[in-house]
């Protein structure tokens, strides 16, 4: 699919072009230019069938008959796509084997953006006195007046002036304001890059000098910027945001959580006097169009958002941060399956943009890229202010003395009750959510299971229901087995957040119990104030999922208790070590973050495991450099290449036959030295009456992989219901 993006290009009325639309057709379409012509990178509306379908203008016709072609319906008024952003939609496309038109869907999610800008109702002050002076109609002038002469929708005008909506509509009769319509979407406010910030440290400062003058290159450059937890991160690459700020070119934010944006979007304000842009699925259809046009139209100069906000069509992008740049929260999979880390990096190769990708406990990829030279690094060893990093011990759970259903050790307990008595907060982390992850029947063994999917339903005791965490799918807590109909038997097995709550909840039953986990959490407004709460003290103990890992700062929390910091080395992942190493070392940093000093215990079975002793040692770098030399060794990423290979089908011997085929005739891939492992069942093999079926593709660093693998599947006649997907960098292989 091959087009000319070179440089913008004009096209006549009833000239050829090439459309791409966002349905999945995997070819250009060709439609005649309207009236008035059309140019490229104009989103467009153009009949498809019996249908109307959104595309944009790609490039010169691809060679059909002109007479045999339809006209394009439609020429929208939003700002046309420049070439850097569609060949940013074409190389995603390339890199990560997707369809185009999948990618292009990416790019255009934010409603009615071929609609004509909407308008509303605003009315000002016209300079006529009204015939009849009263309270009311006195108070909505002087709020008029004191506003400067800025407009109001009626509405608003009656809130704000505190009259009611009858008072307005009596001044607008008699002439005494007047009513216009203007843009429903109103403009972003101006962000100021000299508005005052935090003091920083020196080493801050030095660090964020640096950035600064990486931005005032106006060349692609990508830095890690290396800072232990409480370092002050956040307001050390603010400052390169100022310098994009300063330059007029725009500003990319991204996060790892929608959760975290509230409280971000609240430390930015004060930086820079202003609200920026958001982009994420907690915004409305009507603030993703407004964002979106801005976007576009360089208006917004700073954006913060979810990892589909790199597909924004951004007119001149300068900065790109990625925050918490290791959480697995930026690897998309589902549609188009790509890394929002790796992709933020073409952007900006493209846009001549710089990278900031900002971390205590960097992926594995971006430390090797830093050791190898391709990366900047720039590293906050030391807390900013009075805070000190929090020590860490290991409980050793084979000379711990458990009763049954006990989860919290001996030793854990006394050291909360110390925290508990001093008037600190303790914060128990356990990565598990829910009550108890298995349901069994006593009589006969059966596990309780999801009927969609091959796997076991979790228990959430608050919600009285059995939840499949893989399809969503719900039923109450059975008391009889659904297997041998058998009456009381039915118990759960292992605990979640939940059942730890409980615990708590029975060891210190006057303590004030906050439980932060994704399945619990309400609204962004909700959560926000919960998180505000525990950080104003008003809880004692919280208990958490990885969500708690992710950027918050509780200054009274002193103690963090990791239940069971062996979970996450179970299992055959090759990024168990990494993830693990992660997770426990982000957790362990929310304690002592103010002035009193922190403590980090992790309950394990394995306290001499190299992931544990290398977490309690502090020595980063022994253990990055340990992990690097096993995976060079072994030809795994970042030193080799992986692909996965998922086909799911409601028949599993569709499934299994396709894979088996795929396996027989792999010599695209043998022809680059690859290899092919499988197929196999996926380990949760079935998901939505869907059957998956998995297979591996390693090769060489250098390999043409993606090219490969587009001549191996390409050719494959497949059954209609059957689904193949290509996982390039694979970060789970569930």
């Amino acid at each position: 699919m091959e087009a000319n993006m070179t440089q913008p290009e004009d096209f006549n009325e009833g000239e050829a072009v090439a459309v791409l639309t966002t349905e999945p057709v995997e070819r250009l379409l060709d439609y005649l230019a309207p009236t008035g012509g059309v140019s490229i990178g104009r989103l467009v509306k153009v009949p498809l069938g019996p249908r109307q379908v959104i595309g944009v203008v790609w490039g010169k016709g691809t060679g059909f008959a002109p007479e045999k072609l339809r006209k394009i319906s439609t020429v929208s008024d939003a700002p046309a796509i420049t070439g850097e952003m569609l060949d940013f939609i074409k190389r995603v496309a390339d890199y990560n084997v997707a369809p185009l038109s999948a990618v292009l869907r990416l790019a255009t999610r934010a409603p009615g953006l071929l609609d004509p800008p909407a308008k509303r109702k605003l009315v000002s002050l016209s300079g006529l006195i009204p015939a009849k002076q009263t309270a009311a109609r006195k108070k909505v002038i002087a709020f008029l007046q004191a506003g400067g002469g800025r407009p109001f929708a009626p509405v608003e005008l009656a809130q704000f002036a505190g009259v009611s909506q009858g008072v307005v509509t009596g001044l607008i009769k008699q002439g005494v304001l007047l009513v216009e319509d203007a843009p429903r979407d109103l403009p972003y406010p101006r962000l100021d890059p000299a508005h005052k910030g935090k003091a920083l440290s020196a080493l801050q400062s030095k660090a964020a000098k640096a950035l600064r003058k990486s931005v005032q290159s106006r060349t692609y450059h990508t830095t890690l910027l290396k800072g232990v937890t409480g370092s002050g991160k956040t307001e050390v690459y603010l400052e390169a945001v100022a310098e994009v700020l300063t330059q007029g070119r725009q500003g990319l934010v991204l996060l790892p959580e929608i959760a975290l944006t509230v409280d971000f979007i609240a430390r930015l304000e004060a930086r820079f006097g202003a609200r920026p842009a958001e982009w994420h699925s907690g915004a409305t259809m009507s603030e993703r169009r407004r964002c979106w046009r801005a976007v576009a139209m360089g208006e917004a100069q700073l954006v913060v958002g979810a990892r589909s906000a790199l597909f924004l069509p951004f007119f001149d992008l300068g900065l790109i941060v990625v925050d918490e740049e290791h959480d697995g929260s930026y690897k998309q999979e589902e549609g188009v399956y790509y890394h929002a880390r790796d992709m933020a990096v073409l952007r900006a190769s493209i846009s001549g943009a710089g990278v900031i990708l900002a971390t205590a406990t960097p992926s594995l990829e971006t430390w090797a890229n830093a050791e190898a030279g391709k990366y900047i690094r720039l590293d906050l060893p030391e807390r900013f202010g009075t805070a000190k990093l929090p020590e860490m011990a290991a409980i050793d759970m084979r000379s711990e003395k458990m009763q049954p259903n006990q989860w919290i050790s001996p030793t854990l307990r006394e050291e909360m009750r110390k925290v508990y008595g001093e008037g600190s907060q303790s914060l128990l982390f356990l990565n598990r959510r829910g009550y108890a992850p298995l349901t069994l029947c006593r009589a006969c063994g059966e596990q309780v299971g999801c009927e969609s999917c091959d796997a076991r339903m979790v228990e959430h005791k608050f919600q009285n229901r059995l939840v499949c965490h893989q399809c969503g799918a719900t039923k109450p807590i059975p008391d009889t087995c659904p297997s041998c109909e058998v009456s009381g038997k039915m118990t759960a097995l292992g605990p979640g957040v939940e059942r730890i709550a409980e615990e708590v909840a029975e060891v210190f039953p006057d303590a004030r119990v906050e439980i932060l986990s994704s399945d619990l959490s309400d609204s962004a407004r909700g959560l926000k104030e919960r998180i505000e709460a525990i950080a104003a003290g008003k809880a004692d103990i919280i208990i958490g999922t990885q969500m708690v890992a992710k950027g918050h700062n509780f200054p009274h929390l002193t103690l963090v208790g990791v239940i069971d910091a062996d979970l996450g080395l179970q299992g055959g992942d090759l990024r168990a070590a990494e993830k693990s190493f992660q997770l426990i070392r982000q957790v362990a940093g929310r304690a002592g973050r103010a002035e009193k000093p922190g403590r980090a215990l992790l309950q394990s079975f394995q306290p001499g495991h190299p992931v544990i002793e290398a977490i309690l040692s502090g020595d980063e770098e022994a253990f990055w450099q340990t992990e690097a030399k096993a995976r060079l060794e072994a030809g795994m990423p970042p030193y080799g290449r992986l692909a996965g290979v998922i086909i799911s089908s409601p028949k599993q011997a569709d499934a299994f036959d396709i894979a088996n085929r795929l396996a027989r005739n792999a010599r695209p891939l043998l022809n680059i030295g690859a290899r092919v492992f499988g197929p196999a069942a996926a380990p949760i093999a079935k998901v939505r009456d869907h059957y998956r079926v998995r297979l591996l593709v390693k090769a060489a660093k250098g390999a043409p992989l993606q090219r490969a693998l587009r001549l191996w599947v390409r050719p494959l006649k497949r059954p209609p219901n059957l689904r193949i997907r290509l996982d390039i960098d694979p970060q789970t292989f569930f």
